[in-house]
C-alpha cells in the first residue's frame, strides 16, 4: 500500500516490511510518502524503536538527476539508526540502464526471497508456486449484457469541486495551441492554453500541471482490430484481491474503447514481466520458446536487442506474436499492459496575469529509430493534435512544483532555462512584471534565433519595460557552439556580485542529460574564480546555497 496509508506507528511491531520508493524533485519523497517521511525522520524517535523489525528497500531512481535514489538511500540508513536489521543491501533501480529498472530488480527479488525463505521456511507439504502457474486475474471482469450498452463517461467529469486529483481531475477546454517554432525547425514547440475557469484551481510559479494523456485513434483502432475486441462492449470490474483495490479511473460499467483509449498503455515499451506474462498463454511452440528465452538471464542482451534500443511499444510485441496475442483473455489485460500514466508539464503561465488559464510550453516527441514507424510521445503527440474548433478538454490537476521562488520582491533572481526549460522562469517573470521587483536575470538558449527562440517578443517587451536582463545563447548561429554556461560564465563578475552581495537565488529548469551539470560547473568556477577560493571551498559555497533554497533545479530526462 501506498506509505501514507499505512499507520506508522504499527511499524513499531512488523518483523518484516519491503520498503519501494522513488525519489522526486531535489531528493524528496513522492507525494504518496510525505507524511511516513516527516515521522520516520523525527530527531526524538529513540534507536531502539525497530529492534524487532527486519527490512529491505527497494529504491526506484533514474541516473541522470544528481538526487539518484536518494531517498531509498536515506531510508535504509534511517531504519538502521532505528534499530532495525537490513536483509540486504539497498536495491537501486536504474531508469538510464539499458534494460531499465529490471536490470536490478530481479537479480535483487530473486536474493531477497532466498534471504526470506531462510528466515520462514515453507511449512511441510507446501512448495513455491511453480513460474508456469497462472496466477488468478487482477480483477474480475463481468460482460454487461448489450443492452446495457449506454454511452458513458468518468464520473469525475463534472463533479463540482476543487480538490481535483488523478482520481477525478478537472477537464479544461482548449483554449489555443500554437506552433513556437518556425515550420522548418526540426522540433515543433507548442504554447497549449487550456481553460481552468470556475474549477477553483489555484497555482503559484514553480507549480505543475499532472496532464493525463489518451491514445491516439489509430493506434487503438489496430489494438482492437489485432486483439478482436467489440470497442462498443461494456463491463464491470470486481474486485479479485482485498489489498487491490479497483482503478478509479475507469467508470463503472466501462466500454472497452473507453478502456484502450484512456487506461491501458499499449504504446509504452513492455517491461520484462510483459513477456513472463504472454509466454504463460502461449500455445504456439515457437513464439512460446522466444518468449521464455526473453524471460532468462541469456536472453537479456537480445531482448535489449528486440525492445528497449528501438523502443519498440507493447503493441507492436502483440503484433509480432500474433498466436499468443489472439489467446489472450481480456481479463488478463489488466496484469499484462500497465496503466497510461499522467505527465507533468511546468506551468509556464502566472495566475495573476491569466487568473483562468494554465499555460504549457510542450516539445511534441517523435524520432527515429531502426523501425519503420516513427517513435512518438503519447502525451504530447496527442496534444499537439488537438484543433480548437472540435472543442476538446484536457483532464489535469495542479501539484506543488520541486522549485520555489523567493516571496520577496527585493531579491535579485536568476534563471537558467534553455528551451523549454523556461517554462517556470515565464510564470515567474509574468507574476513580478505586475509590480515593482528586484533584478530577474534569464539566461535562455536554443539552436537558432529565427528558428526557436521561444517567447521571443514577450522577453524583448520585458527587457524594454525594465522588469528582464536577457542573456541568449544561440548554439547553432555560428561556427563554435556556444551555450548557456559559456554566456554565464561571460557574465561571471555580474553573478558573483549579485550572489554574494545582493543575495540573489539561482535556478536552473530543462533536460537533465548535460546541462545541469554544465551550469553547476560554470557556477563552481565564477564563485572559485570571483570568490578567490578553492575549489573545495567553492564546493561549499554552492552546498549553503542549496540548503538554504538559494540553488534550485528542475530537471527532467
Amino acid at each position: 500500500m501506498p506509505l501514507d496509508d499505512y499507520s506508522v506507528v504499527n511499524l513499531l511491531h512488523e518483523e518484516l516490511v519491503l520498503f519501494v520508493c522513488a525519489t522526486t524533485g531535489q531528493g524528496d519523497p513522492p507525494e504518496n510518502m510525505k507524511m511516513f517521511w516527516k515521522f520516520i525522520m523525527r530527531k526524538n524517535l529513540p534507536n531502539n524503536s525497530l529492534m524487532k523489525m527486519k527490512f529491505a528497500v527497494l529504491g526506484l531512481g533514474d541516473s541522470s538527476y544528481q538526487k539518484f535514489n536518494f531517498i531509498a538511500k536515506k531510508l535504509y540508513k534511517r531504519l538502521v539508526q532505528l534499530g532495525a536489521e537490513g536483509l540486504q543491501s539497498v536495491g537501486l533501480a536504474d531508469d538510464q540502464h539499458d534494460l531499465g529498472a529490471d536490470a536490478v530488480i530481479y537479480p535483487w527479488m530473486r536474493d531477497l526471497w532466498q534471504n526470506v525463505l531462510s528466515l520462514y521456511p515453507l511449512p511441510p507439504g507446501q512448495e513455491i508456486i511453480p513460474a508456469d502457474v497462472k496466477p488468478p486475474p487482477r480483477y474480475k471482469v463481468e460482460i454487461n449484457p448489450a443492452e446495457d450498452r449506454v454511452p458513458g463517461v468518468s464520473s469525475s467529469e463534472s463533479n463540482g469541486i476543487s480538490q481535483y486529483g488523478k482520481n477525478c481531475p478537472f477537464h479544461a477546454p482548449l483554449i489555443s495551441n500554437e506552433r513556437l517554432t518556425s515550420d522548418d525547425h526540426w522540433q515543433d514547440v507548442r504554447l497549449i492554453r487550456l481553460d481552468v475557469r470556475g474549477s477553483g484551481i489555484k497555482y503559484d510559479p514553480g507549480d505543475v500541471v499532472m496532464i493525463q494523456p489518451q491514445n491516439s485513434e489509430d493506434s487503438v483502432q489496430e489494438f482492437l482490430t489485432l486483439m478482436k475486441l467489440d470497442p462498443q462492449q461494456r463491463f464491470t470490474l470486481q474486485q479479485n484481491d482485498p489489498n487491490i483495490p479497483l482503478p478509479s479511473q475507469l467508470p463503472q460499467p466501462c466500454s472497452v474503447h473507453h478502456l484502450v483509449q484512456h487506461y491501458l498503455d499499449i504504446n509504452s515499451v513492455p517491461r520484462r514481466s510483459f513477456f513472463e506474462f504472454m509466454a504463460l498463454f502461449s500455445t504456439n511452440e515457437l513464439e512460446k520458446e522466444k518468449l521464455q528465452e526473453f524471460c532468462t538471464p541469456e536472453g537479456q542482451e537480445e531482448l535489449y536487442s528486440y525492445c528497449n534500443r528501438v523502443k519498440r511499444s507493447i503493441l507492436e510485441v502483440l503484433q509480432d506474436f500474433p498466436h499468443t496475442s489472439s489467446w489472450l483473455p481480456f481479463e488478463y489485460l489488466f496484469d499484462v499492459i500497465p496503466q497510461l500514466q499522467p505527465r507533468a508539464f511546468s506551468i509556464a503561465s502566472s495566475q495573476v496575469v491569466h487568473p483562468d488559464e494554465i499555460q504549457i510550453l510542450m516539445a511534441v516527441v517523435e524520432y527515429k529509430t531502426r523501425l519503420q514507424k516513427p517513435r512518438r510521445g503519447v502525451c504530447s503527440t496527442w496534444l499537439s493534435r488537438l484543433k480548437v474548433a472540435e472543442r476538446p478538454v484536457v483532464p489535469l490537476w495542479v501539484k506543488k512544483g520541486t522549485i520555489v521562488f523567493p516571496k520577496e520582491a527585493v531579491t535579485p533572481v536568476i534563471m537558467v532555462g534553455p528551451g523549454t526549460g523556461v517554462a517556470p522562469f515565464r510564470s515567474f517573470i509574468q507574476e513580478r512584471s505586475t509590480a515593482p521587483s528586484s533584478r530577474n536575470i534569464l539566461f535562455f538558449g536554443c539552436r537558432n534565433r529565427d528558428k526557436d527562440f521561444l517567447c521571443k517578443e514577450e522577453w524583448e517587451s520585458a527587457v524594454n519595460k525594465g522588469y528582464l536582463e536577457l542573456y541568449t545563447a544561440f548554439s547553432r548561429d555560428q561556427e563554435e557552439k556556444v551555450y548557456v554556461h559559456h554566456v554565464m560564465s561571460d557574465k561571471g563578475a555580474l553573478l558573483w556580485k549579485l550572489l554574494e552581495e545582493e543575495k540573489a537565488w539561482f535556478f536552473i529548469a530543462g533536460n537533465a542529460k548535460q546541462m545541469p551539470d554544465d551550469v553547476k560547473s560554470a557556477l563552481h568556477n565564477i564563485i572559485q574564480q570571483h570568490g578567490h577560493m578553492t575549489s573545495a571551498e567553492a564546493d561549499s559555497y554552492i552546498h549553503r546555497l542549496e540548503q538554504t533554497r538559494r540553488f534550485q533545479a528542475e530537471t527532467w530526462s
